[in-house]
């Protein structure tokens, strides 16, 4: 079996998933607050 040497595969698009998943993941958070908000302000 081949030796693996720590922090020599590369984790570009493993980051760019990241970054991906935590601009949805904000994006969504913030719809979800809208609403919320939305919905208190215009629901008496």
């Amino acid at each position: 079996m081949a030796e693996h040497e720590h922090g020599s595969m590369p984790i570009a698009e493993q980051q760019k998933t990241f970054r991906g998943f935590i601009r949805w993941s904000i994006r969504v958070s913030a719809g979800c607050i809208a609403v919320l908000v939305f919905l208190a302000l215009f629901n008496s």
